[in-house]
């Protein structure tokens, strides 16, 4: 590590310790040249995951539209808010336990409507007739047969 001081490459480290939630190392390093100490953070280098909508553009993954939607078809719904955080916790695990880098939005539409049908009904309907584009009242009530089975 080049010391951010002399610009010298020869430093060491002295201290280690977990940092941000255990995301992360933090390093106290001293050089050998100037003697003068500095800390350094040390992360998991990801790729980001990109998402490609249904017009097939792509955009970086973003958690918040996720959190979004369920916050929208929970809207007046018994559904406390650890409930919700846990739903998309889990949605984004298997979104990153995807292989590549690359997820249609259709998949993790499909993963936010399984998570909604376990969490709440009136919720999953809500979700199910914005995101499948219901059309008529008819494909509404396939849809609510689905979940009275």
């Amino acid at each position: 590590m080049k010391c951010p001081y002399c610009g010298r490459d020869n430093t060491r480290v002295v201290d280690s310790r977990p940092a941000d939630d255990n995301t992360s190392i933090r390093r106290r390093r001293v050089c050998d040249s100037c003697s003068k100490r500095f800390t350094t953070y040390e992360k998991v280098e990801t790729i980001p995951l990109v998402v490609i909508k249904k017009d097939r553009t792509r955009q970086q993954y973003d958690r918040s539209k996720i959190e979004a939607g369920i916050m929208r078809a929970c809207y007046k719904r018994p559904t406390s808010a650890q409930a919700i955080r846990d739903a998309v916790d889990d949605i984004e695990k298997a979104v990153f336990a995807h292989e590549d880098k690359e997820i249609d939005s259709k998949e993790i539409g499909e993963l936010v409507m399984d998570r909604l049908k376990d969490l709440d009904g009136v919720a999953y309907v809500r979700f199910a007739s914005v995101y499948r584009e219901f059309k008529d009242v008819n494909t509404f009530m396939d849809e609510l047969k689905k979940v009275l089975e």
